[in-house]
């Protein structure tokens, strides 16, 4: 026992591995893209197609992975997919036309999705029932440290050259190696991701519209927030903070709002949290900041409020479902978000120029003022409903359907099969 028990230590650290490896790349990549559209000249409506090919590739990628893993397993989709990544990396810097940028993101997109969850549920099959909770902790702290991490590695090299696009290909390729090297038994099938709007709804009309409006908030944020940056005169270093500033905030948060929310009714904390995203967005919008610093100090408290709202929208949608509807209710939550993020780069992306940078702001926080009147409405006329399955919040990142597995209670599955 102690042996296998080894093994499967071995395995997870590898599979982390190779997972802060392309989270990395990937972090980089989505800082890089805009800065070097806009350096390109490509119109800011145009950046905000680029954001919504990405998502509409990577929706597409968690319905048609499932299928392909299937069919050649495991490491042959990473390896081929994680390779198909890295070329289409490099081609940008090679190929720069509006046209081809947005079909390159799209692929993209797709390559991600199917990439990360190849190695979620390869985590997941690798796992055990007692440490599958611990495991998910540290693969969210590996995700936000190599976001991070990634973010702040745009500044080795100038955006202009193709050296950062070579760091990023450099990066998805050596993360293959750490996979290459984990045995492994064929794991268990990844689940489908399927987007019914309606049944979700029935299941729990909060979480569904949050996350639809959550993904057109957090679209429009993580593909514009770097242009805001560079509107708002910062040079490429003090934009990579920023950057790393929100993604910080939300790391900081998680936790702390997900405990408040387990004895309250999350609804209510979902208000709440949305409204101060609003205030400290309209903070960001409107404030003629003096510093950079204070900059900063306002980007950790929107992060600390916005990037949490997904995971308590799904935390709710979740406690009215049975634990082994978990998994396919989350995939379609995770869809929905992605549809959403689809839509909102492109709403969002002709009101920002350079004299209204805050435009960014100013649309999330519309967006997320429509989500607490929604919110709000629920409270004072919808029906109350008991939950069927309550549960302790657990944070997710945003990467496949697969993640969801390492949420799930194994063990309460099988008490529910024997009965």
């Amino acid at each position: 026992m102690k042996s296998v028990a080894l093994g499967a230590r071995r395995s997870i650290v590898l599979l982390l591995l190779g997972a802060g490896l392309i989270l990395a790349g990937v972090s980089l990549f989505q800082t890089l893209l805009p800065l070097r559209a806009s350096r390109e000249a490509f119109s800011t409506s145009f950046i905000g197609i680029l954001g919504t090919t990405y998502f509409a590739g990577f929706a597409i990628g968690c319905i048609v992975g499932p299928g392909l893993v299937r069919v050649v397993g495991h490491i042959r989709a990473f390896a081929g997919i994680a390779a198909l990544l890295a070329a289409l990396v490099l081609v940008f810097p090679l190929l720069i036309a509006p046209t081809s940028w947005a079909v390159l993101r799209f692929l993209t997109g797709a390559c991600l999705a199917i990439s990360f969850m190849v190695i979620e549920s390869w985590l997941n099959d690798t796992v055990s029932n007692e440490v599958r909770g611990s495991i998910l902790s540290i693969y969210i702290i590996v995700a936000n440290v190599a976001t991070m991490a990634g973010q702040l590695a745009i500044n080795v090299a100038p955006i202009d050259g193709p050296v950062l696009f070579m760091i990023v290909t450099g990066l998805v390729s050596l993360s293959v190696v750490p996979l290459a090297l984990t045995p492994i038994d064929e794991p268990t099938p990844i689940p489908v991701a399927r987007l019914d709007l309606r049944g979700l709804f029935a299941v729990s009309p909060v979480g569904i519209v949050g996350c639809l409006l959550v993904g057109a908030a957090e679209g429009a944020f993580w593909t514009l927030g770097p242009l805001f940056g560079q509107l708002r005169g910062m040079s490429t270093a003090e934009v990579t903070l920023l950057m790393a500033a929100f993604v910080l905030g939300g790391t900081i948060s998680q936790w702390p709002l997900g405990r408040i929310s387990d004895f309250r009714d999350r609804r209510v904390v979902i208000l709440l949290t949305a409204l101060g995203t609003i205030v400290t967005g309209l903070l960001i919008a409107f404030w003629p900041f003096t510093g950079f610093a204070t900059m900063i100090a306002i980007a950790v408290a929107h992060g600390a409020l916005m990037i949490p709202l997904y995971a308590l929208c799904l935390a709710h949608a979740n406690d009215h479902v049975p634990n082994e509807r978990l998994v396919p209710v989350s995939s379609g939550l995770l869809l929905a978000y992605a549809v959403g993020a689809a839509v909102g780069p492109i709403v969002a992306a002709p009101f920002m120029s350079e004299d209204r940078s805050g435009s960014l702001f100013i649309f999330i926080s519309v967006v997320l003022a429509l989500l607490s009147l929604f919110i709000a409405a629920r409270l004072i006329w919808g029906v109350e409903r008991e939950r069927s399955d309550p549960g302790s919040f657990v944070p997710v990142p945003k990467t496949s359907q697969s993640v969801y597995e390492l949420e799930v209670d194994d063990s309460e599955e099988q008490k529910s099969d024997e009965l």
